[in-house]
């Protein structure tokens, strides 16, 4: 009986030998040239993965890719998707289902590496961490693994939802893109050198919530997609279902003149615009009823519950064992939520619109008690005294205490593995502004600071923190962040191949409670305090009420 990697070579012309795969790979649909580099790794730029989502395949599931008989030279990122707010960035376009692969240039079909399929960040609604070069982690894998990247549809594009949509469409195609990249991976990775049998997730922020609900994808059903996950600082944001969802819809058709009142289908008049015309009116709108003077939410498009992909809440999908089981790594950063929040907070006034506006369901009783939980911190420079009170409480609702939910659910349910962790690597000027430890800082380590091209916080904006590069003071950690992430890649386990000298990561347990600190020179396992646990607690016990 023929393998399936012995199906997809007779299909495209032939077995190949046991060498180095050719940096010429024909797909079928299309052939790419790929560039192999003297770092020994081979890159494979602007893979097409979709079919382009224009027109009538506007809020409809990612289709296969069209045929292209041309010989495509893989040495260009293709362009990222748009953006929620519209901006008139040139690098982005909605054609935009592309992939990238870096892979050991001596690998051969034969291989069997391990995959790194990572799914980058941005709220839903941009895309944060587009086109991040895989030969740092490839090298630091002993070239044992080869790293895929991929576009998907974000903002007003990947997660606009209404009755309208359900009707004639798909709601969640970002997630679909998503689900899209997994099954090119599952078909095609073995011809650069990977295994469809051992694919490991990556993500931060909402590529890390992509994660998680990938699992928790069909009330969990496992279609053998992936085998762990290694996830960055997930996010849960504001859930609403497609009725919810309904004035986000009403509110665009207005703005582009096809409102009800214009068109009878008000879905096929929004498909047959420009994009730039969908640009220019694409913006945020508070929630509805939220009373005067509410500002709009930061990520206003958001996964939606339709039943189907989406079945329920995060948190009750959690409590109720609704994944899929499989080794994990979940974590966050020490000060996760100063990079979103106003910086002249001054009141818990001002402290309760801004939570209200990310999360409308959230009562005066339960802002009355926030508020108790969450007293004055440090004050800094050219910041309301409340800024990182309002970032504390943002961090530990949005992206701290999810992780620590996710662990203990995890390891009631699956006896796979789950490690925890509290990124705190200290940087000199981040630490000056008050950033602290901010959100996906780590992404620096994981990757290596010379292949983060985009932070939206801090002095450097566009690059890793100085302190990370060769010669400074946090560069030791580099390795040692390697370690682990290549070690879970490679094995599903952060110890086996961690870096000489580097301390155990001990697992996760409901009742231990203990992750590893990640720090310079410094790194140990903790057991969470008692401060964080119970405010943890109470989050979670209001999460399925705030809609998370």
């Amino acid at each position: 009986m023929l393998t399936h990697l012995a199906l997809v070579l007779l299909s495209i012309g032939g077995l190949p030998s046991a060498g180095a795969v050719d940096p010429l790979v024909n797909l079928g649909y299309s052939s790419y040239r790929g560039v192999g580099y003297s770092t020994g790794v081979t890159e494979w730029l602007g893979i097409r993965f979709a079919a382009p989502p224009l027109g009538e395949l506007r809020w409809r599931a990612p289709e296969a890719p069209l045929q292209n008989e041309a010989v495509i030279d893989a040495d260009t990122h293709g362009p990222i998707c748009l953006p929620t707010p519209g901006s008139n960035d040139t690098t982005a376009s909605e054609d935009c289902l592309f992939l990238e692969i870096y892979a050991p240039s001596q690998a051969s079909t034969a291989s069997k590496l391990a995959v790194y399929l990572f799914i980058q960040g941005g709220g839903f609604n941009v895309l944060s961490s587009a086109n991040y070069n895989g030969t740092s982690l490839v090298q630091a894998s002993d070239m044992n693994i080869l790293v895929v990247n991929f576009n998907y549809r974000v903002g007003l594009y990947g997660f606009l939802a209404s009755q309208e949509i359900v009707d004639d469409g798909n709601t969640n195609v970002g997630l679909l893109d998503q689900r899209m990249a997994m099954e090119w991976v599952q078909k095609y990775i073995c011809l650069f050198g990977g295994d469809p049998a051992h694919v490991v997730l990556g993500g931060d922020s909402a590529g890390s919530a992509s994660i998680l609900l990938q699992m928790m994808a069909y009330g969990g059903r496992d279609d053998g997609l992936f085998q762990a996950a290694a996830a960055e600082s997930a996010t849960f944001g504001n859930m609403l279902n497609v009725s919810e969802s309904q004035y986000q819809y009403d509110a665009v058709i207005e703005r582009v003149g096809c409102g009800y009142d214009v068109v009878q289908d008000t879905l096929g008049c929004l498909r047959s615009l420009n994009a730039s015309v969908l640009q220019a009116n694409n913006y945020n709108i508070p929630y509805p009823n939220n009373g005067v003077g509410a500002g709009a939410p930061i990520y206003m498009y958001q996964p939606t519950i339709d039943g189907s992909f989406i079945a329920d809440y995060t948190y009750r999908l959690l409590q109720q064992g609704n994944f899929v089981k499989v080794p994990i790594i979940f974590g966050d950063d020490t000060n996760g939520g100063t990079i979103f929040t106003p910086q002249n907070t001054s009141t818990y006034a001002e402290m309760d619109q801004f939570m209200v506006d990310q999360w409308n369901a959230l009562t005066p009783s339960q802002l009355q008690t926030m508020n108790a939980l969450y007293p004055p911190a440090d004050i800094y420079p050219n910041s309301g005294p409340l800024w990182r009170t309002v970032s504390n409480a943002y961090g530990e609702m949005r992206i701290m205490c999810p992780s620590l939910a996710i662990g203990s659910a995890f390891s009631v349910y699956s006896d796979a593995g789950s490690w925890i962790y509290r990124y705190n690597v200290m940087d000199p000027t981040e630490m000056a502004e008050g950033y602290g430890v901010p959100h996906t800082v780590e992404l620096a380590a994981i990757w290596g600071p010379e292949n983060v091209v985009w932070r939206p916080y801090g002095v450097a904006s566009g690059t890793a923190p100085a302190s990370y590069y060769p010669g400074q003071v946090n560069a030791a950690i580099v390795p040692v962040i390697q370690g682990y992430w290549t070690s879970f890649i490679r094995s599903y386990n952060p110890n086996t191949y961690r870096v000489p000298g580097s301390p155990e990561w001990g697992q996760w347990t409901v009742y231990g409670k203990d992750r590893i600190v990640l720090q310079t020179n410094a790194t140990v396992m903790e057991v969470v305090d008692y401060g964080q646990q119970s405010r943890c607690a109470w989050l979670e016990a209001i999460g399925i009420l705030t809609q998370q």
